[in-house]
């Protein structure tokens, strides 16, 4: 591509990463210019600007935007797709920043300033793999969210947890990159191309020129890869102690922003590449082949994640496993492929996405409080704060799949999915796992309403937590109460067509 091409692009559509790189780019020099014993907060509260602009253009685009636009080669592309999943990332961020504005309060992070720009590169890094059509721009926006996650897990440098964790984040994400440039490289030789489109109908060629295994194979390697990003099997086991060693808002971030950006590979990576394959036969492969391989780890991811779960007194330790199994219940709608696989997938996001943030609102809050992260921290939490008590009531029974809750529908829409494509091993594997989650789940809702606490002190929640909790809760409620308005909106602005999210159409 020549230096003239450049100009002639209307870069305009992706004003949202320009928006984050330039914040995060700018935010660096100010705190190079700042004194030592300046307020480090402004840095976080221009953080959170730089979000909100970049969620109005994300806004704009979603508005604005009648057909795919495609950048370089079809290297980056902004559709409807990357839209959704991007209003995500930023939904998610900004939740982190409110509670990292209150977290840094406690003084265990010294770098202020890094903590909010490295979430800033990192976001961008979901943001780009939400846009890439293309192994190589895929491959850059995973090391720069994965680099910038490795960090943020170990800023708090006088902690043993979080340097274990932070060292232990790095092996596994080395690991798991390994797995995913070994699969690509494999994507690569069998189409002679990085471009997700070209390689859809070249694998297909590679298929069924009699490299059948090794498509195959490329598929299993990357999975495996990817995998850690998703928290699930059998890339799962960094989750518990990363979890409990990173900083509660690093957390909850890693819980629901780095997922649903792994989730966002996981669509352009795999669907897109894949999903052309049809072998001799005339049946489509990605419903036979691929889709046992996905099952499979689906299956896996719900049954461990909830079963290792039961074990589990650390909080933070028990909320990776039940990640590990949400990452299971996310992965249905991938094995079953049905018409609306992608608003079952961004519904189950965006649920998932509110009752995390609540949830790790309240543990930031009750744990300050009691100076434990154990179940038993939430002893007599009722008494103390009735309105935190009910809000994080609804959180587990939104992560357990209840009725009255956006979870509840989100599994639901799951389930219904794999019984009309007859998967009926996959949903009953989702049925009996659920069960097995109410044991640990409802451990919350034993000590905090049926246990007496060491205190009856009114619990102290500071104001921007208070506003986390308060909308994810009523959100979490509301969507439980009139799923269909979230489904439709998804539906209409994002997947009218029943084409992924406009992935399939070729971008203009």
């Amino acid at each position: 591509m020549e230096v003239k091409d450049i100009f002639s692009y209307n870069w305009s559509y992706l004003l949202p990463e320009f928006t984050i790189l330039g914040f995060a780019t700018i935010l660096s020099l100010l705190d190079l210019a700042m004194g030592k014993r300046s307020n480090r907060a402004i840095i976080g509260w221009l953080s959170l600007l730089g979000v909100i602009i970049a969620g109005v253009f994300v806004t704009l685009n979603m508005v604005n935007l009648n057909e795919p636009v495609s950048y370089m080669a079809d290297m980056m592309r902004v559709d409807d797709f990357g839209n959704a999943f991007k209003l995500i990332f930023l939904a998610g961020v900004a939740c982190t920043l409110v509670l990292s504005l209150a977290y840094m309060k406690y003084g265990e992070i010294s770098n202020q300033s890094e903590y909010y720009y490295l979430l800033l590169t990192a976001l961008l890094g979901s943001m780009v793999m939400a846009s890439s059509a293309d192994l190589i721009t895929l491959f850059v926006g995973l090391e720069l969210l994965s680099l910038s996650s490795f960090v943020l897990v170990g800023l708090r440098k006088k902690s043993l947890l979080a340097n274990e964790a932070s060292f232990k984040y790095v092996v596994s994400g080395s690991i798991a990159t390994a797995f995913t440039l070994f699969g690509m490289s494999y994507m690569y030789g069998l189409s002679g191309t990085t471009n997700l489109y070209l390689m859809t109908e070249r694998l297909a060629e590679a298929y069924n020129g009699g490299y059948a295994f090794l498509v195959l194979l490329s598929f299993a390697f990357v999975l495996v890869g990817i995998s850690f990003k998703i928290s699930a099997v059998p890339n799962h086991l960094w989750a518990p102690d990363v979890y409990q060693g990173a900083a509660t808002p690093v957390t909850a971030f890693l819980a629901v922003v780095s997922k649903a950006a792994g989730f966002a590979l996981v669509l352009r990576l795999l669907v897109t590449a894949y999903i052309g394959l049809i072998s001799p036969e005339g049946q489509s492969v990605l419903l036979e082949n691929l889709s046992l391989i996905l099952t499979t780890v689906a299956a896996l991811s719900m049954i461990i994640g909830n079963t290792m779960a039961l074990r589990q007194t650390n909080v933070k330790r028990m909320m990776a496993y039940s990640g590990v199994a949400q990452a299971g219940y996310i992965l249905v709608p991938f094995a079953t492929l049905t018409n609306l696989f992608f608003e079952q997938t961004v519904f189950y996001l965006i649920a998932y996405l509110l009752a995390s943030f609540g949830a790790f609102a309240v543990l930031m809050v009750v744990f300050r409080d009691q100076e434990t992260e154990e179940l038993k921290s939430f002893a007599g939490l009722y008494h103390r704060s009735p309105i935190i008590a009910i809000a994080m009531t609804l959180f587990v029974l939104s992560f357990a799949g209840i009725p009255v809750s956006a979870g509840f529908f989100g599994k639901f829409y799951l389930f219904m999915s794999a019984l009309l494509q007859k998967h009926y091993w996959l949903a009953a594997i989702m049925m009996g796992t659920s069960v097995i989650s109410y044991f640990y789940y409802f451990g919350f809702i034993r000590q905090m309403y049926m246990r007496s606490g060491s205190t009856e002190a009114a619990l102290k929640v500071p104001a921007g937590v208070a506003v986390i909790i308060t909308i994810m809760a009523l959100a979490t409620l509301l969507i439980g109460i009139v799923p269909g308005a979230l489904f439709d909106f998804v539906q209409a602005n994002f997947n009218p067509n029943f084409d992924f999210g406009s992935m399939m159409t070729p971008g203009k």
